[in-house]
């Protein structure tokens, strides 16, 4: 069973972002897979460990910079790569059309991803690499099964668990509390630099969205502090709440 992976390379979590001319600052951020995308990795190396899968193709949309994200799935595990190279700008629709397109020429059983990239937040490309192939979805997994052509999924629902059962092929994309990924070992580091990694165009679609600008959002403003006696200081805060922030009281 061919296993695909899609990853996005996203900023560090931990990285402070900068907007310069309304444009986000990249100079000296470091680049990691998407957390999400990460324990998707891992559930496809988990699922080749159970000898269940057979080879897992890890495929990234984006510049060349990608790359590092390819290899660090490799090192993780994953069999071999695959670069879609598409304009920086290209947005969630027009990316998952380039994914779509080199995913269909794989054939894989199962198609794996993240849920959500950790920098647009946007939970769409998943979705719609699905809806392109004509294939099911299932969403925010915590657990899988994958047996008699059929996947066995737990999700995140309002008050609850889902447990939804799929014929495959199918998209699943998960939450992190699927797995624990795991640390590349230094074998993995230097096997990773052997896999093949194939680079392929991606294909051209327009965007259905435009991003106009970025702004970051208003610094938090100091906090105030009363200290009195407490039916002074109960009136000196009814009176901040009233006429300093203005609590609209009904």
């Amino acid at each position: 069973m061919k296993v695909v992976v899609c990853v996005k390379q996203t900023f560090d979590t931990e990285a402070k972002i900068e907007i310069k001319d309304g444009k986000i600052a990249d100079a000296g951020i470091n680049l990691i897979i998407n957390p999400y995308d990460e324990v998707a990795v891992e559930g496809a190396i988990q699922l080749k460990e159970k000898g269940v899968a057979t080879e897992i193709v890890v495929v990234s949309a984006g510049s060349d910079k990608a790359m590092d994200a390819i290899r660090t799935a490799l090192a993780m595990g994953a069999d071999r790569g695959i670069l879609v190279t598409i304009d920086a700008a290209a947005d969630e629709y027009a990316r998952a059309v380039a994914l779509a397109e080199a995913i269909k020429a794989e054939n894989p059983d199962i198609v794996l991803a993240g849920h959500v990239a950790a920098d647009d937040g946007s939970s769409q490309v998943p979705t719609r690499i699905a809806e392109i192939l004509g294939l099911p979805h299932i969403n925010v997994i915590t657990s899988l099964e994958i047996a008699g052509g059929k996947a066995v999924a737990s999700s995140e629902a309002d008050g609850g668990t889902q447990v939804t059962e799929v014929a495959i092929p199918a998209v699943i994309s998960s939450q992190v509390s699927w797995n624990e990924p795991r640390y590349p070992s230094m074998k993995g580091i230097m096997a990773a630099k052997k896999k093949p990694v194939a680079t392929v165009a991606g294909k051209a679609a327009d965007n259905k969205t435009k991003i106009v600008e970025f702004s970051l959002p208003a610094a938090k403003q100091a906090g105030v502090k009363i200290e009195d006696e407490p039916d002074v200081a109960a009136a000196k805060l009814a009176d901040w709440m009233k006429n300093t922030v203005k609590v609209d009281v009904k």
